[in-house]
């Protein structure tokens, strides 16, 4: 079998470069080793990514992906697609041996909401059913979708790819020009292309450890009578929700179906009696030393399988070279603290489409796609140097709440100014096409300087956390066009319009040309 591009994995990625690339005149193969449906993980979406399916589905007429990126157009348009509702992040506090506690100031609690309705909200997306409909929707352009195959081997060089594989029925041997690695943590050219290196050690050193259940308490009851503002900017549970633990911490997403996905990001060294005993006798030690989340999880039953990961990051060196390219997760993980995955890789994918759009005249040998692929290459590894970053200096902020309020400000800084940013300027007035940006500000001198100062303090072990939080805020305060940062909000941020349009000076617009653009929906609400 002969084909221009090779594309390894079938999760949401994988499928939708395939397909658009397949509209842009290549032909493609999809070689998975699974077949759909099939579970996966990786299931809380973002705003980044919500403008990312919207571009996506304008530029190449894909409208569906439009109606993917609001949980109302989802619900009516795509009502057998399984789906949640997300209006936020939610961060709780708990501590072994007690009860969720809170007071007046939220000093266990933070909530930031992304979307001010539920109509505009994000999802969590059931990624067997998501999945499943992206793939069918490749194979209805041309993809030739192959499922239940084991690669074994890689031969060649670009241009000449040979790839070996083998299936129920026999052997397979697909001969491409190019190779896009979507297979995740799994990494088919890590270990069969020298060129593209090995991972290094888990960034983090972390395991996971996770299961779909049913029977959750909902999240909102469990915290009625603990003082704080119940429901307020959003049901609690209505969102991504964190519950940080002496070990790490812990995810929860309710689906609409009822169906809870949740699972335990624990320090691997840290907790390694808990996890020495495996999936199940780890969660449940850990519902026996958190009374908190026993309230929720005590009469919940799994609806798949606790299963372990003991490793739970990678990091590879090179994300592309002649003839070949790694998705965004295959080129790197750390953590699902903030929920970048989805959106990072949505940006892969629009990248790449505009890499093999301007090579198409070449072909694939051609050197206008072996520049583009460069370019992308370099693009995406600093941008896993800047969420390996990011994502570490939030573990180390875990030991203290207050730190770590403080410090998860930027992240949501970084979210909220890319998103206004993309939303509100014209393309003119951008230095980069929004596809083409740094992913969360990784290439935003304000942004990472605010970050490395964040950094430095860390390493100092903190000792003022309101000192460490002023310094936050002022490092943060010309990307600032959310109303982050402020004590007086006792950690609960809505969307905050006015906040915005006070910052109309930070994107360089009149106050009176920013009211009309938002006049003009152009926040999608």
């Amino acid at each position: 079998m002969r084909t221009d591009v090779a594309v390894i994995g079938s999760g949401f990625a994988g499928s939708l470069v395939a397909r658009i690339l397949a509209r842009q005149g290549w032909s493609v193969v999809v070689v998975e080793r699974g077949r759909h449906p099939r579970f996966a993980l990786g299931e809380s979406s973002t705003p980044l990514g919500n403008l990312c399916l919207e571009r996506l589905a304008r530029r190449w007429d894909l409208p569906e992906l439009a109606e993917l990126a609001r949980w109302g157009t989802w619900r009516r348009r795509h009502p057998d697609l399984g789906v949640g509702l997300k209006r936020g992040f939610s961060f709780y506090r708990i501590r072994p041996g007690e009860p969720f506690h809170d007071d007046r100031e939220n000093r266990d609690r933070l909530l930031v909401a992304a979307s001010p309705t539920d109509d505009v909200a994000d999802t969590h997306w059931l990624r067997e059913d998501v999945d499943a409909f992206l793939v069918a929707g490749a194979r209805r352009d041309g993809v030739e979708v192959l499922e239940g195959i084991e690669l074994s081997g890689l031969g060649g060089a670009a241009g000449r790819w040979r790839l070996e594989g083998t299936t129920a029925d026999g052997t397979v041997e697909i001969r491409a020009a190019v190779i896009l690695d979507a297979s995740g943590g799994g990494g088919f050219l890590e270990r069969h292309l020298p060129a593209a290196g090995k991972a290094t050690v888990a960034p983090l050193g972390t395991s996971l450890v996770y299961a779909h259940f049913d029977g959750v308490a909902p999240l909102t009851e469990t915290l009625r009578g603990v003082g704080a503002g119940v429901g307020d900017p959003y049901p609690e549970e209505r969102a991504a929700v964190h519950h940080l633990l002496d070990e790490g911490w812990v995810y929860s997403l309710r689906f609409d179906d009822g169906r809870v996905s949740a699972g335990a990001v624990l320090e691997s060294r840290r907790a390694s009696e808990l996890l020495d005993g495996g999936a199940v006798r780890a969660w449940e030690a850990l519902l026996d030393r958190y009374p908190a989340l026993a309230e929720l999880f005590g009469g919940a039953t799994p609806r798949t399988p606790l299963t372990l990961v003991p490793r739970l990051g990678h990091r590879r060196p090179r994300a592309a070279g002649p003839g070949w390219a790694l998705l965004p997760h295959t080129l790197a993980f750390f953590d699902p603290l903030f929920s970048t995955g989805i959106a990072w890789s949505l940006v892969g994918v629009e990248r790449l489409a505009d890499v093999f759009e301007s090579g198409r005249a070449d072909g694939a040998a051609g050197g206008a796609l072996a520049r583009g692929l460069e370019r992308y290459g370099a693009r995406l590894e600093m941008e896993a140097d800047h969420l390996g970053r990011l994502q570490g200096g939030a573990w180390r902020a875990m030991a203290d709440f207050e730190v770590f309020a403080a410090y998860s400000q930027l992240y949501f800084v970084a979210a909220s100014w890319c998103e206004t940013v993309q939303r509100l300027l014209d393309p003119a007035e951008m230095p980069l096409p929004a596809a083409w940006q740094g992913f969360l500000g990784a290439d935003d001198d304000r942004l990472t300087a605010a970050l490395a100062a964040a950094g430095d303090r860390l390493d100092a072990a903190p000792s003022d956390p309101s000192g460490f939080a002023a310094q936050v805020a002022r490092r943060v305060e010309e990307r600032n066009v959310a109303g982050l940062c402020h004590p007086d909000r006792r950690r609960l941020y809505r969307v905050d319009l006015d906040a915005l349009r006070a910052a109309a000076p930070r994107l360089r617009l009149s106050r009176a040309e920013l009211e009309r653009r938002i006049g003009a929906g152009r926040l999608g609400f």
